[in-house]
């Protein structure tokens, strides 16, 4: 799902007017993980890693470099920095202990209109109920979910709009997954 998010940003950043993508995932360490493959993905028309075309940041605290075309970010961090909190790199941020809804400030910290797109990985667990009103604030920006396992409701954020259900039986075919065997 990373390399598909490197893809689709590289697409987005150098063929059409977006300038900044939000990639959203689901712990600190897959931010990490994330930004390395920014880092060493190729698929670029001169072989050079993205990275070296393109500003790739870890969000690791309360302030975004202008110059970013790429963050990543959870969305408990990207909620701090709406609200001004500071932001430390821990991984403290992993757990989704809020008892109900997300207010934002009057302020945020960031305009609406920050983010061109956003891609949002297992986007099956945080990005509605009580998260929700994080990525509503985007409301210009296109929002693209990424997930092995799409539950009712995370079709429904998405208005059913499914591009690709690449099914286990699929992918046992095309070599990627193993068949299993019930005993």
């Amino acid at each position: 799902k990373t390399y598909t998010a490197c893809l689709a940003s590289y697409r987005m950043l150098a063929y059409t007017p977006m300038r900044r993508v939000l990639f959203l995932v689901d712990r600190n360490n897959l931010g990490k993980q994330a930004e390395s493959e920014f880092g060493t993905f190729r698929l670029t028309e001169n072989g050079d890693a993205f990275n070296t075309i393109y500003t790739v940041n870890r969000l690791k605290s309360a302030k975004i470099p202008t110059d970013s075309n790429v963050v990543i970010s959870t969305i408990q961090r990207l909620f701090s920095l709406l609200k001004g909190e500071e932001i430390s790199d821990t991984d403290d941020d992993d757990t989704d202990n809020i008892p109900s809804e997300v207010v934002l400030p009057d302020n945020p910290n960031l305009p609406h209109d920050f983010f061109d797109l956003i891609i949002i990985d297992e986007c099956h667990r945080s990005i509605y109920g009580n998260w929700r009103k994080v990525l509503e604030y985007f409301d210009t920006a296109k929002l693209v979910g990424l997930t092995a396992t799409p539950i009712p409701d995370t079709e429904a954020f998405f208005n059913n709009n499914r591009v690709v259900n690449y099914t286990l039986e699929q992918s046992i075919i095309d070599g990627v997954n193993v068949d299993h065997r019930i005993y």
